[in-house]
């Protein structure tokens, strides 16, 4: 029998560990639908940095492929950015045990941030953009249709209070976006899934987790201090994360104050038009849709 490690192990048997992966494939399967995030034909490929979140974005995919209402194809790709200590045989070793077709990318990104990031900023910003741009030109090159990213709910929900507080915009990541060039479609199929729930599924399946010691190790990062205070919100009132998801789901754009996003200018136009239409005895009410509500002050 292979040790526990191996990717090849049995899955744990228990029934909590069912119950918990269950839930972790309906999630991926319901965010998937609900997005169009996988479609017939599709060349999935879902990049793995040896963290629990992209083991988990795998496994869970893998499982779902054997079962899907449709066909697609994965590849598990990996960029290499020659961080000192990575261990360089641990994925490729999991993934040819595994049977799935992956492919490892080298690039030296890591001397590039070192060189061009003074010293106490952060370096998530450079590294993200220097490893999407070398991910990207990868997919272009092999025919891939979705790129797969393992951010999860928790990752979604920090996202939107970062720009909210630091960036000064509403804006946190979508379950499925184009990219800027419009040439590749990213998806996040984890995007409903609780951290939580990552971390208990990462430990039963016992993954080689690789840290990442470039943005690990940035204990200042206002991300941190975003995910304390989201933890300390969970503790207080539970279910508070889950709720904001929620809600960024359930959007009043004409509650807001975009006019990019709302047509506020046509208010009166929109008025005169309903106005007469109701004279003229086609039924028509006033919606209070767009009123201002009726908040305490």
């Amino acid at each position: 029998m292979p040790p526990a490690h191996h990717p090849l192990a049995p899955p744990r048997t228990s029934s909590t560990f069912r119950r918990l992966q269950a839930r972790i494939r309906g999630l991926v399967g319901k965010a998937i639908a609900d997005y169009g995030m996988i479609a017939d034909g599709d060349r999935v490929m879902v990049c793995l940095s040896g963290g629990k979140d992209s083991y988990t974005l795998l496994d869970v995919l893998l499982s779902l492929q054997r079962s899907a209402p449709v066909r697609f194809d994965l590849v598990a790709v990996n960029l290499d950015q020659k961080q000192p200590g990575f261990p360089a045989h641990v994925l490729p070793e999991y993934l040819a045990a595994l049977g799935v077709p992956f492919q490892i990318l080298e690039q030296d990104t890591y001397s590039v941030v070192k060189r061009v990031v003074p010293e106490g900023r952060t370096m998530c910003g450079l590294c993200s953009r220097l490893r999407r741009g070398r991910l990207y030109r990868y997919a272009a090159e092999n025919g891939i249709t979705k790129i797969a990213l393992g951010h999860h709910r928790d990752d979604i929900v920090e996202t939107l209070f970062l720009n909210l507080f630091f960036g000064g915009k509403l804006k946190a990541m979508p379950p499925k976006l184009l990219s800027e060039d419009g040439r590749h479609v990213v998806i996040r199929p984890l995007a409903y899934v609780p951290e939580r729930e990552i971390e208990r599924y990462a430990r039963a399946r016992a993954f080689p987790i690789i840290p990442c010691r470039l943005c690990g190790s940035q204990d200042h990062l206002q991300r941190v201090a975003v995910k304390q205070m989201l933890a300390d919100w969970e503790r207080q009132y539970p279910g508070r994360t889950e709720t904001i998801f929620s809600a960024m789901r359930n959007v009043s754009v004409s509650q807001l104050a975009d006019p990019a996003a709302f047509d506020f200018a046509g208010l009166d136009a929109r008025r005169a038009a309903m106005l007469a239409a109701a004279r003229d005895g086609a039924g028509v009410e006033l919606a209070d849709a767009d009123a201002e509500p009726w908040d305490e002050r």
